[in-house]
């Protein structure tokens, strides 16, 4: 895998027109794009078909969570997209993600999401959660991998000790890169795209750090070769 391989841009906008137009500007530098629920539930499975349509690789983004029956139902439709990875909440429980893995086909890869990015210790405290981030991702993290996950989305601050829980073969999809310096916006726990790949991430997910960029092709650019040389240490 090279860098444009593990970079997902997130095209987190309400419209198809928005989100083809930044595909666009940003002249063929990426492979990986992320649907979220925003851009999903505004145009549906039509979006998907489109980006897949200009050779676009598709992460589906919308964290299911809800009883085994449903979730597995929802990731036969996915599956039966194009899209190439969907994320599901490892909160959901053993029963629910065996129930994901069971309807999942080959060609899709499900990513478990353990804490999202914008929460702090004290957020995880409000929902009753008295561990560290680190120590609920660490359970969250064995919890899919005893359900047959093979792949996780964390955020760099726990990279390296995820990796160290669930080994070298399972999948780790980083959001939260941001540049040093600049603002992380609603984001709690970041990184720089170097550091996140040098902590063992396996592709990265960068959205408004390139998506309102002035000039979003020269910040995939950036972001692409602070990758490619992380690869190279």
């Amino acid at each position: 895998m090279d860098a444009a391989d593990r970079l997902i841009v997130a095209l987190d906008f309400p419209t198809a027109h928005e989100a083809l137009q930044l595909v666009e500007r940003l002249n063929g530098q990426v492979r990986w794009v992320k649907v979220g629920l925003e851009l999903y539930l505004a145009e549906g499975r039509s979006i998907v078909d489109r980006l897949v349509a200009r050779g676009l690789h598709v992460f589906l983004d919308l964290k299911l969570h809800d009883i085994p029956n449903t979730v597995a139902a929802a990731v036969r439709v996915a599956g039966a997209s194009g899209a190439e990875l969907l994320t599901v909440h490892a909160s959901g429980g053993p029963a629910m993600l065996l129930a994901a893995v069971d309807a999942a086909p080959a060609s899709l890869r499900l990513l478990a999401v353990t804490v999202l990015t914008s929460m702090g210790e004290a957020d995880l405290q409000t929902v009753g959660v008295r561990s560290s981030a680190e120590e609920q991702v660490g359970r969250l993290a064995a919890l899919a991998a005893e359900s047959n996950v093979r792949g996780l989305v964390c955020s760099p601050a726990e990279l390296t000790s995820v990796r160290s829980t669930v080994g070298e073969d399972f999948w780790l999809v980083t959001p939260g890169i941001r540049s040093a310096g600049s603002p992380i916006d609603d984001q709690r726990r970041t990184a720089t795209a170097y550091d996140a790949i040098r902590r063992g991430a396996n592709m990265l997910v960068a959205g408004r750090p390139i998506t309102r960029a002035n000039d979003p092709a020269a910040a995939a650019d950036q972001v692409l070769r602070q990758i490619d040389s992380a690869l190279q240490h």
